[in-house]
């Protein structure tokens, strides 16, 4: 029997073993593989949760179970990950302390095994790994990301010449879902303004022709050609007399800029970078010695 290891990190572990006196035999590595876990991970073992000392396939399914409806809201919790103590094989059913192999069938209860974390995963096509600075595991290969300090978070290193930094970038809630976001399993997207969110989420925005960041109003692709339309349809939607001469005051979402505009009950174009994008406001741009500007939004 051989078994090859590959280090990960300091504190997790990929490991690989083989028979070539006898492939066909199953080895504690592959034995039970794939035929246990949950809908979140495939592994040989369940946890036991050091919050409510319940036992479950994995923490995702802890969470699920205690955040739902039917709980009380005073008892919704999420499991503590680093706390967990102990782990059940699924093969024997032996209780033990966290470690990858069962102290009781030898099985591997996790291809990859992060001690810190206290993950297991059989799937290890995801290629995981443990960023330290985030102080959890991630997905895709440690070769692919870099953790940025600023942001407190892990990007992929095609991003990282031209990312804009914003502090705590994914330490909050998903604008649209409102699930957190630092750890959660669904694939995020940056957005141009550097704001973050769930893919997902900006597909179901783009299914309601919502293309702007729900935390700062900034358009969220190349919005041009659409602007060109606007265009059009201001150009053959003139204002009666009572409004041609009227006259307003805007902010462009997209630039930040202020305009003096005439007013159109379609859309309000920006003087500066020719956004349709914009808000109007109340009153003329602030000097240094007035007041706040009133917003209103139509």
């Amino acid at each position: 029997m051989e078994t090859t290891a590959k280090v990960v990190s300091s504190n997790c572990l990929l490991v690989s073993e083989y028979s070539e006196s006898n492939p066909t035999q199953l080895s504690a590595m592959e034995l039970g593989i794939q035929n246990f876990g949950c809908t979140h991970y495939r592994r040989r073992c369940k946890i036991r949760a050091p919050c409510c000392d319940e036992v479950f396939d994995c923490r995702h399914c802890h969470n699920e179970a205690k955040n739902s409806e039917e709980v009380d809201v005073v008892d919704r919790h999420d499991v503590p990950r680093h706390e967990i103590k102990k782990v059940i094989c699924s093969l024997c059913d032996t209780e033990q302390d966290v470690q990858q192999y069962c102290i009781n069938c030898g099985v591997c209860m996790g291809k990859y095994f992060c001690d810190i974390c206290k993950f297991f995963d059989d799937d290890t096509s995801k290629n995981q790994y443990h960023c330290e600075e985030c102080g959890i595991c991630r997905t895709g290969g440690k070769d692919n990301f870099f953790h940025c300090k600023k942001c407190g978070c892990c990007y992929s290193k095609v991003m990282e010449k031209g990312h804009r930094c914003v502090e705590g970038a994914m330490h909050h809630n998903c604008p649209v879902c409102f699930e957190y976001l630092f750890d959660t399993v669904r694939e995020i997207s940056v957005l141009p303004c550097a704001h973050t969110i769930h893919l997902d989420c900006v597909k179901e925005m783009e299914k309601h022709h919502r293309y702007s960041c729900p935390v700062c109003s900034k358009s969220i692709c190349d919005m041009s050609s659409l602007w060109k339309k606007l265009d059009k349809v201001v150009a053959l939607t003139p204002m009666p007399e009572t409004l041609k001469n009227k006259m307003v005051w805007i902010l462009c979402n997209d630039c930040g800029v202020k305009s003096h505009v005439q007013f159109h009950i379609v859309a309000h174009k920006c003087l500066s970078c020719n956004s349709y994008n914009t808000r109007q406001i109340q009153g003329a741009p602030a000097t240094p010695g007035s007041s706040r500007v009133t917003e209103m939004v139509i």
